[in-house]
């Protein structure tokens, strides 16, 4: 009679015979397949909750968990043996370690090679927590297991398997998904803790190009990056983008700007779905793969002018101050300063800047110098003279179009639609005041290192444009 609901110390008795039982199956068989599975079930339930657990992640709980995983010829038995192994890796780190001790990392890589969604999902979860605080040799397990070749194996399957999903209009099972999404996640962890062998993963870009081409966007309500489009796209991160194999399905000929497109329609969702609390964690790979995409293109190719057109501001909103609408070059340049997602705001940065093909004229021009200054001084990138070059000769060029409209240079809006408050005329007694307060403000900001420039109120003196009131000086009264 099963006492799955029991706690405490009858939980803790339960979970010890189960253990027990299962040890001492492993020497002499004595369960029959029907009492091996279910004692797997119980203990998977038990293990739910590491309280009174304990046996399950002693060295002997895992050592018995992981030789009927790996080791049955029950396909059953494995993969309830492995539920177990995956939930106290999870829950205790510890167990990790004591895994990897074992030196069953060789037979996880094996077992990839099955054809089926939860022998993949199980093998590469055990091995995705294996990546975190243990010895585990993924270079060896790449070089000698084949680790690489696997999981390209798989990411191909899934990849076709999906995009039939996506001509004949069907769902994919959600184990099919489950199983796609731990293997872009094993993928990120291994490009990023063992970066030597990243160009043996180099062949999984056309796959992960295939599937985010043919993976619906998530309906309204629900996260725009949620599994298996947020994994796809940090997939990318740490692959070579620049490999001739991966260009060539990163811009295809029939439709080159079709992946720009998608990642770009996912960051203006994104930026309305998720809190800046999210964005740093969620958002910001997806706006460094824009950038890679962007400057791995083709000069000539219809792709920068696409993600230029999409992602700096229009001629139509330059008759406002930039940075103001709802648009998404507005958000992103609002995002540029967002104190609480600074990891975000950088990517922004990086991303417009190199959408201004990291010319620092170009950039100022784009987006107004209020908005680029940070970045430029932040990167010691000098600033350009005049403030945006073509701007103060009377033009503009935003998103690879001229207009012959005066640009002010710091808001980046259009001159003929700026508007002014009806404010009285400043008194000569509240322009001297002025005066000493930009003084005081210049002094400072070049003792800190902010501006390189020569005062410009001290200039005025020197070339006798400033001139200090009298002590007996009266404002006309009319």
């Amino acid at each position: 009679m099963s006492s799955i609901g029991v706690s405490g110390p009858a939980k803790l008795q339960a979970v010890t015979t189960l253990v027990n039982k299962l040890t001492e199956d492993l020497k002499s068989q004595s369960l029959s397949p029907e009492e091996r599975d279910k004692a797997l079930e119980e203990l998977k339930v038990y293990g739910r909750d590491p309280r009174n657990a304990d046996p399950i992640f002693t060295k002997q709980g895992i050592e018995t968990l992981t030789k009927h995983a790996f080791d049955s010829p029950s396909e059953t038995t494995s993969r309830n043996a492995l539920r177990v192994l995956c939930n106290a890796m999870l829950l205790i780190p510890e167990t990790r370690q004591r895994f990897v001790d074992l030196g069953y990392e060789s037979k996880a890589c094996e077992k990839l090679k099955n054809d089926n969604w939860d022998d993949e999902f199980l093998a590469t979860r055990v091995i995705f927590f294996s990546t975190y605080g243990t010895t585990v040799d993924l270079t060896k397990l790449i070089d000698e297991h084949h680790l690489a070749e696997s999981m390209v194996a798989n990411l191909a399957r899934h990849a076709s398997r999906i995009s039939e999903h996506a001509k004949n209009k069907t769902k994919p099972d959600p184990m099919e998904l489950m199983a796609l999404g731990e293997t872009l996640r094993l993928l990120f962890n291994v490009t990023s803790k063992c970066p030597s062998k990243v160009d043996c993963f180099t062949a999984a870009v056309p796959h992960i190009v295939t599937l985010l081409l043919s993976l619906d966007i998530p309906p309204k309500g629900s996260p725009p990056l949620e599994s298996p489009l947020g994994p796809l796209v940090n997939a990318l991160m740490n692959l070579k983008l620049n490999s001739e194999e991966a260009r060539s399905c990163l811009y295809p000929k029939d439709a080159p700007s079709s992946l720009a497109e998608k990642l770009i329609t996912l960051l203006d969702l994104s930026l309305k779905a998720y809190s800046d609390q999210e964005l740093d964690a969620t958002v910001t790979p997806l706006a460094c793969i824009i950038s890679s995409i962007y400057e791995n293109a083709p000069a000539d190719s219809p792709v920068r002018d696409f993600i230029r057109k999409s992602l700096l501001p229009s001629e139509e909103e330059r008759t406002k101050v930039l940075g103001k609408g709802d648009t998404l070059p507005a958000r992103l340049l609002a995002n540029m300063t967002n104190p609480i997602a600074p990891e975000f705001a950088r990517a922004v940065s990086h991303l417009l800047f190199n959408v201004s093909d990291k010319d620092a004229n170009k950039f100022v021009e784009n987006i107004g110098y209020g908005y680029a200054s940070g970045f430029l001084f932040q990167n010691n990138i000098p600033v350009p003279e005049g403030l945006g070059g073509d701007a103060e000769k009377g033009e503009s060029s935003q998103a690879g179009q001229s207009s012959r409209r005066a640009v002010n240079p710091i808001t980046g809006q259009f001159l003929d639609t700026e508007t002014f408050p009806d404010m009285p005329e400043m008194t000569m007694e509240e322009k001297e005041r002025e005066a000493e307060r930009l003084f005081v403000l210049f002094e400072r900001a070049r003792k800190l290192g902010i501006v390189n420039v020569e005062n410009p109120v001290a200039k005025a003196v020197q070339e006798g444009r400033f001139e200090e009131l009298p002590d007996d000086y009266e404002e006309d009264s009319d």
